[in-house]
């Protein structure tokens, strides 16, 4: 391409202001921050001001920004219930799309984004950024050198002992749909099908708590959270089963009565090995007719950082997003991978209400 990709930020909140814009802006040579649109508007007057070009734009109304048909790629960072309609109407205003995650608060509406992205041939992701951090580009090498052999029991781990976020719509089921299971539980579920590369789950039984969420003097780590304003769940866990019999277990919490917290890390078992990223990165084998366990120095060199670029997880993960738009290529995340994440998370909120397992058709 021979001019930059001109960007547009829709909700310019805490995820966009910690993790979107500063990140893109580390891309000037590639990009520009041309557009920025929130329903307080003085939100996105401070963001263009932060990190847009001089000639920035402001707006309220979404649908005003995507009338420019200048602006090539749109970063959704809303709410999780506008995550849908959002996108669908920047891919069918010819914008490719990265989508915070999770893709949104149900299976049909996440079918309807992935829909919308074939239909208008643009680009779409979501922002499971995660991927991108060290540990995890290592294991994912490993995996797809077969050195686990056929992974067929997995954890997802997403458990804090007291981090409820008290901000923002964090504890508004209407806005995000659940709490922790669809806020942090998302990517330990996301990294855990992408290094089983297993993307067909067959069936889910689900359980969901909130149990902890009417205490006071709770020794939060963001200070006491509003039982009144708590209206999802504060711990949730599924069992899944896969089309070709791998078990996953996910469990997910913002407040457990636990020693150790753990987030967006998983253990694999593997017929040729296993491996753990709770804690730290360890691979257990047999060798030499002897059990080992092996720590990989990732402090070393010997990773390939997307052509010798180096940074953060979220630093990586907006470099190759925009690199695939530039040459035309992939994303990481492909929207099919996580519509199976969002498909999985609703199943598991459906048997936890329903108290049966949830059944997948195809």
């Amino acid at each position: 391409m021979d001019k930059k990709l001109r960007i547009g930020i829709i909700g310019c909140g805490g995820i966009a202001n910690g993790k979107h814009m500063p990140n893109l802006k580390k891309l000037d040579d590639k990009l520009e921050l041309v557009a920025f649109c929130d329903i307080v508007l003085e939100r996105a007057e401070k963001a263009a001001a932060k990190f847009g070009t001089e000639d920035a734009k402001v707006y309220e109304d979404y649908k005003e920004l995507l009338k420019d048909e200048t602006i090539d790629v749109v970063h959704v960072c809303t709410p999780n219930r506008s995550h849908s309609f959002i996108t669908i109407d920047a891919l069918e205003a010819g914008k490719h799309v990265m989508c915070e995650k999770p893709m949104a608060k149900t299976y049909a509406e996440g079918k309807a984004m992935l829909e919308a992205a074939k239909r208008t041939g643009k680009k779409l992701t979501i922002g499971y950024q995660n991927r991108q951090c060290t540990e995890h580009l290592y294991v994912k090498s490993a995996a797809e050198e077969n050195e686990f052999g056929e992974i067929y029991y997995a954890q997802a781990h997403a458990i804090r002992r007291r981090a409820v976020p008290t901000w923002g719509v964090f504890l508004n089921e209407y806005e995000q749909g659940g709490g922790p299971l669809i806020d942090i539980g998302t990517h330990a579920l996301d990294l855990t099908l992408y290094m089983m590369n297993n993307y067909e789950p067959k069936m889910v039984v689900g359980n969901t708590f909130r149990k902890l969420a009417d205490q006071t003097n709770t020794a939060n780590a963001w200070g006491d959270w509003d039982p009144e304003k708590f209206t999802v769940e504060d711990s949730a866990f599924g069992h899944i089963v896969m089309k070709n019999g791998a078990v996953i277990m996910l469990e997910a919490s913002w407040a457990l009565n636990v020693a150790d917290a753990n987030e967006a890390c998983y253990t694999l078992c593997g017929t040729d090995g296993g491996v753990t990223t709770k804690g730290e990165l360890r691979v257990n084998k047999v060798k030499h007719g002897r059990q080992t366990i092996e720590v990989p120095n990732l402090n070393a060199g010997g990773v390939a950082f997307y052509d010798g670029k180096k940074g953060d997880a979220s630093e990586l993960d907006m470099y190759q997003w925009i690199n695939a738009i530039i040459n035309d290529t992939d994303p990481c995340v492909l929207p099919e991978q996580a519509l199976c994440v969002t498909r999985i998370l609703e199943a598991i909120y459906t048997s936890a209400k329903t108290g049966q397992p949830v059944y997948f058709e195809d």
